[in-house]
């Protein structure tokens, strides 16, 4: 179908393209000294056709805020009406009636779409014709518009962009480009590039092999997916996809070329690559690269930071309590090695030790030692002795845990009956049901309240509405990646890391539960509100570089005296820049 026909480039261009979109809109990419973009058409502009390209594009075009002497200078004059606008009074020109204030008109305009993927390309279509008019937009109602533009929406997106797709964004390295990746690299415009999100495409958020200051890359070597492969109007490469040494290679390649053109500081996030290779790049690399999974680091930090939190109502350490993962791909066993990791360190004994209080269930069952020999490697580290046990429930009962910690992708995994079990093991039961899209959610917000008669610390992947049971109002946390990776890429970014540790995870997620207050707790949160990220980005951000400045890793010297303050003092800001 066209439908799918673009997803793997739409894994770049859309789901890259929204880690971009919230790296700026949490703070998380340095601002650059723009002195020269400010001038950038100055020296561009040398006849009568530049005024026409810079309205046409979005990272420099203020439409109806250029000034008088800006329409003199830039040949503007006859291209756009007479009247001269404020960025502010911008944002409240829509469809919406005159007396509506601001950009509240913008935003209703962006509301009266019912349909969430319509709302999408609405705001997609107000980036493409206007950048900064956007991430203003996005960062003034982030709460409402996050789940427009980040989970659960831009799943359907990745999957039907064949059909909204509107401009290529991003750089696309294909096996054809094997040997030329330099070449490719080069052609990017910009040459500051501080961050790179890449992917393969094959394992895009649970939904499978879909295919295709920060760049958005995906390599394309293929796809396994049939209905692709059939499709006529499909833009990635039409066949298998390569493995084993041809893959290797091209990783090889790329990585060594990011560093040739852009240095050794430039940080490479690998995100949504399929678990047998995304442990397998992440071990390969971060010893000589400043490399970071956002699957594997991003999600177990920001889940340790929730159960770090959840600790505020049920008391004791992390050593205390015991932790059952439904799910042992790169995620689960990701998380758990955090986890494991936290309790070594606060209990200061051995991370093999730690992991004894962890247990993880997969597709065969509970993860046992008798089971050894069929185990990928990462699994055999939490393959305990223990008797075989083939389900969830019975799982939950046999190793009692203080937590349930979803993220095989398997809805409604969670049933009333294991929640049930759980409650009645513990007085506050932990549920994280993390898997998203909301489809492929272990349990709702609304099931795991109901069932655990008001007792459950819920988290969730999926945003959940509040739940109200027994006169009492239930606000769901949702355990979303966004308040980790944006803060982490400015922290390592502002120290000048050379390389990205596990202590530096630990930092950036001990730095989020510590913004959790007794305020939030009360209110059933184990993370504070996201409308206030950039301040949470900005802390998460002088955590991980106070710990890359400990650990001598940090190459951006002399050190802040206020890596707060620094922080917030590089945040991306969308207020328009004047043109000489």
């Amino acid at each position: 179908m066209a439908s799918l026909s673009a997803v793997l480039l739409q894994r770049s261009s859309s789901r890259a393209r929204e880690y971009l979109q919230l790296q700026r809109t949490a703070g998380g990419t340095v601002a650059l000294h723009l002195e020269r973009l400010h001038c950038w058409w100055c020296c561009c502009c040398s006849g009568g056709g530049s005024g026409h390209s810079l309205l046409r594009d979005p990272r420099h075009n203020k439409g109806l805020s250029f000034t008088e002497k800006e329409r003199d200078a830039h040949y503007l004059r006859g291209l756009l009406p007479p009247v001269v606008l404020s960025q502010d009074l911008q944002l409240t020109i829509s469809l919406k009636p005159v007396h509506l204030p601001q950009e509240k008109r913008l935003l209703q305009n962006v509301q009266q779409f019912e349909v969430p993927l319509q709302r999408y390309m609405a705001l997609m279509d107000l980036q493409e014709r206007n950048e900064r008019l956007f991430y203003k937009l996005l960062i003034d109602n982030v709460e409402e518009l996050l789940p427009v533009v980040y989970t659960p929406t831009v799943g359907e997106a990745c999957q039907k962009y064949g059909s909204i797709f509107r401009r290529p964004q991003g750089l696309y390295i294909s096996l054809k480009e094997k040997g030329r990746i330099l070449e490719v690299l080069r052609n990017w415009p910009e040459k500051s590039i501080q961050v790179i999100v890449v992917t393969d495409g094959e394992r895009i958020l649970g939904l499978g092999d879909l295919g295709c200051q920060c760049l958005p890359i995906t390599i394309d070597v293929g796809t396994n997916n049939e209905d692709l492969l059939k499709d006529e109007f499909y833009i990635g490469l039409k066949q298998r996809r390569a493995t084993g040494q041809e893959y290797s290679e091209l990783l090889d390649e790329f990585m060594t070329a990011v560093r040739q053109n852009y240095g050794q500081k430039v940080l490479v996030q690998f995100e949504d690559f399929a678990n047998h290779n995304a442990f397998t790049l992440l071990e390969k690399y971060r010893a000589n690269h400043l490399v970071f999974n956002d699957d594997i680091q991003g999600t177990s930090a920001v889940v340790l930071a929730g159960l770090i939190a959840a600790l505020k109502s049920v008391g004791g350490t992390l050593a205390d309590h015991t932790f059952l993962f439904f799910g042992a791909g790169e995620a689960g066993t990701g998380i758990a090695e955090l986890v494991a990791l936290e309790i070594s360190r606060q209990g200061k004994v051995s991370v093999e030790e730690a992991r004894q209080k962890i247990w993880l269930v997969d597709s065969k069952g509970l993860i046992v030692a008798s089971r050894n020999e069929t185990l990928q490697p990462f699994k055999k580290r939490y393959a305990h002795e223990h008797e075989p046990v083939k389900d969830l429930l019975d799982a939950v009962k046999a190793i009692r845990p203080t937590a349930l910690i979803g993220s095989a992708g398997v809805g409604r995994s969670f049933t009333k009956e294991v929640i049930e079990a759980m409650s009645s093991i513990n007085e506050r039961p932990i549920i994280l049901a993390l898997s998203n899209p909301t489809s492929q959610s272990e349990c709702t917000a609304e099931e795991a309240y109901t069932w655990s008669q008001g007792r459950a610390i819920f988290g969730s992947g999926s945003p959940f509405d509040p739940v109200k049971y027994n006169d009492k109002l239930f606000v769901p946390a949702q355990a979303n990646n966004a308040y980790i990776f944006p803060g982490f890429g400015l922290g390592v970014v502002i120290s000048g890391a050379v390389r990205v540790t596990d202590d530096m995870v630990l930092a950036a997620a001990e730095g989020l539960a510590f913004q959790v207050t007794p305020e939030h707790i009360d209110r059933g949160l184990i993370y504070p509100p996201f409308s206030i990220i950039r301040k949470i980005s900005a802390n998460i951000a002088a955590c991980v570089a106070a710990k890359a400045y400990d650990l001598g890793l940090a190459s951006q010297l002399p050190r802040p005296k206020d890596l707060v303050k620094y922080a917030e003092s590089c945040m991306y800001s969308p207020v328009y820049r004047s043109y000489r």
